[in-house]
């Protein structure tokens, strides 16, 4: 029975290999997008751009603290008594305010500094 079912999969295989229709599309050209109106991307600055994606991770890594925070106190409530995981979610809970902090620190300073960077460049100081 094996062998009569790898049979009939390699054959369904190799047929649907054999049947393959070419595509009937049709060529629009290179210059297509000329008449949609869209807007031309801008020139971003490198540090602009490092800054953005700073900013976006540390918005991830501020989400995955709270959700540590959530964790421990999920853990704290289905403790049911006993002690030894009501203490392992205290220091979950702990750790993730701990690291909640650090990163909202960070942020802090970050934006402080590209602050203090664009008005050193432009002049505004």
């Amino acid at each position: 029975m094996t062998f009569f079912k790898t049979v009939l999969a390699i054959l369904i295989i190799f047929l649907n290999l054999i049947n393959i229709i070419p595509v009937s599309a049709q060529d629009i050209g290179l210059d297509y997008a000329e008449n949609l109106d869209l807007q031309v991307a801008s020139e971003t600055d490198p540090k602009q751009m490092m800054v953005e994606i700073v900013k976006y991770l540390m918005t991830f890594l501020g989400i995955i603290a709270v959700v540590i925070i959530l964790y421990g106190g999920f853990k704290w409530m289905t403790a049911a008594g006993n002690q030894d995981s009501v203490e392992d979610a205290k220091k979950i809970i702990i750790a993730g305010a701990i690291g909640l902090v650090v990163i909202l620190s960070a942020f802090a300073i970050i934006t402080f500094i590209v602050n203090i960077t664009n008005d050193a460049i432009s002049g505004n100081i």
